[in-house]
């Protein structure tokens, strides 16, 4: 198996912490955004509320996306920590550099990636 040098894991942590503050932070942010729309019409009309449960739901979405993201990030460095990283989940061969430097968070080569999204 391929090893990858002891610069280059610490660029991709490095990128990878970086990410995580980033998600942390957008994460932080969708809070507010994702509270209980309020359904007093006599405060906010029919149209206002439906915008308002509109943006909810696609904070909602959003939120939903960071949070998984974000699950990625954290195992990505756990792999690192336990020296799997770089390795794919699914066959055991080393990730390409160049999809590490792209995903940083990549736990599959992009041969496995591919059949996973086209099941």
């Amino acid at each position: 198996m391929e090893e990858f040098s002891d610069d280059f894991l610490v660029q991709v942590k490095s990128q990878l912490l970086g990410l995580k503050r980033e998600l942390q932070t957008q994460l932080d942010l969708h809070q507010g955004a994702t509270a209980t729309v309020d359904l007093d019409q006599s405060k906010v009309g029919r149209l206002s509320r439906m915008d308002a449960m509109q943006q909810q739901a696609m904070a909602l979405a959003s939120k939903e996306v960071a949070e998984q993201h974000l699950r990625q990030v954290i195992a990505a460095l756990k792999r690192i920590d336990n020296e799997d990283f770089g390795y794919c989940l699914s066959c055991d061969q080393p990730i390409s550099t160049a999809r590490l430097d792209i995903r940083p968070e990549s736990s599959l080569c992009i041969n496995c990636q591919q059949q996973s999204e086209s099941r």
